[in-house]
C-alpha cells in the first residue's frame, strides 16, 4: 500500500464524470516488486523477453524490472536503511490507513503511537535522554500553510496498486484554494504569536521573522533564562547566513535529524 497524490475534479462534477476525468499522478518511489512480479520477470527474463514487454506483463514499471534483473544479476543485496518495523507493526499500520485512506501523516502518527510500534518507542527513547526539566527549555518552531477554504490542494490517499478508479480514493476539490503561510512558536512555557508570512521563505525572509517574531516570544516565554531554538531543516532554516544570524546572536540550536516531521510537535 503506497500514498499517491490525486489529481481532483471539480466539486461540482457527478461520480461518473470525476471516475472518467480524474487524472492520477504518482509521486516519489516505485512500489517494492511482490514475489509473483519477481518471478514473473525472472522467468520472462529467461524467455528473451524485452524489458518493455515484461514490465507489462508482470503490471510494473519498466524501471523496476531494470532494477530487479541488474540486482539479480550482480547479485546485490538490496540497499537503503533496514525496516525499524515489525510484520506486526505493518499490518497495524494498514488497518489503520484502510479505515481512512485520506489520513494525513500526523494523524496515522497519532494512531500508530497508541498502538505502540517499535519505531515509535525508538523515537521515544530518544526523547527521554533528556529531563522534563531540559526538554522545557526547548522552543519549537516551524511554518505551515493554512488552507482558508475548501481542503488542501493535492491531497494525498492511501491506496493498493489498481484501485485507482475505486470510488473510495476519489475526492472533490477546489482549483487554487485560498491558502496563507504562517510561522509560530511554542514552548512549555507557552506559545508565542503567529507571523503571517506574504512571500515566499528565504533565508533573509526568515531572519526577519526570527528578528521580529522569534526574540520577543524568546523574551515573553522565558526573560533572561537561556533557551534552545528548534527548527526543520529547510532551506531558509540550513542557510549559511542563518547559521550566522544564530551565532551573532548568540542562540543555540537543537540539532534535528532531516525529514523527521514525527519528532516535531507543532
Amino acid at each position: 500500500m503506497s500514498e499517491e497524490k490525486v489529481k481532483n475534479a471539480p466539486s461540482e462534477m457527478s461520480l461518473s464524470e470525476k471516475q472518467s476525468s480524474v487524472d492520477y499522478t504518482i509521486m516519489g518511489k516505485t512500489t517494492d516488486l511482490t514475489v509473483v512480479q519477481k518471478t514473473n520477470i525472472d522467468t520472462l527474463h529467461k524467455e528473451g523477453k524485452t524489458q518493455k514487454v515484461i514490465a507489462k506483463e508482470a503490471d510494473c514499471s519498466q524501471s523496476s524490472v531494470f532494477k530487479h534483473i541488474n540486482m539479480e544479476v550482480k547479485g546485490r543485496k538490496r540497499c537503503g536503511r533496514k525496516k525499524c518495523t515489525s510484520n506486526s507493526d505493518n499490518r497495524t499500520l494498514e488497518r489503520i490507513v484502510k479505515q481512512n485512506p485520506f489520513k494525513n501523516v500526523g494523524e496515522i502518527h497519532k494512531e500508530w503511537t497508541a498502538a505502540g510500534v517499535n519505531g515509535v518507542r525508538k523515537r521515544l527513547t530518544w526523547a527521554k535522554d533528556w529531563t522534563a526539566a531540559e526538554w522545557s527549555k526547548v522552543m519549537f518552531s516551524d511554518e505551515s500553510k493554512v488552507y482558508i477554504s475548501f481542503e488542501n490542494q493535492g491531497p494525498r490517499v492511501w491506496r493498493k496498486r489498481g484501485e485507482a478508479q475505486n470510488p473510495c480514493c476519489l475526492r472533490s476539490s477546489v482549483k487554487f484554494p485560498q491558502s496563507v503561510m504562517v510561522w509560530g512558536a511554542m514552548s512549555s512555557a507557552g506559545v508565542g504569536p503567529l507571523c503571517f508570512l506574504r512571500s515566499k521563505v528565504n533565508a533573509a525572509v526568515y531572519q526577519d521573522v526570527l528578528e521580529h517574531f522569534m526574540l520577543p516570544a524568546a523574551d515573553q516565554l522565558y526573560g533572561d533564562a537561556d533557551f534552545i531554538f528548534q527548527q526543520v531543516l529547510g532551506p531558509a532554516h540550513s542557510a549559511k547566513a542563518t547559521s550566522t544570524w544564530f551565532k551573532d546572536h548568540g542562540i543555540l540550536v537543537l540539532n534535528w535529524p532531516a525529514n523527521s516531521p514525527d519528532l516535531n510537535p507543532n
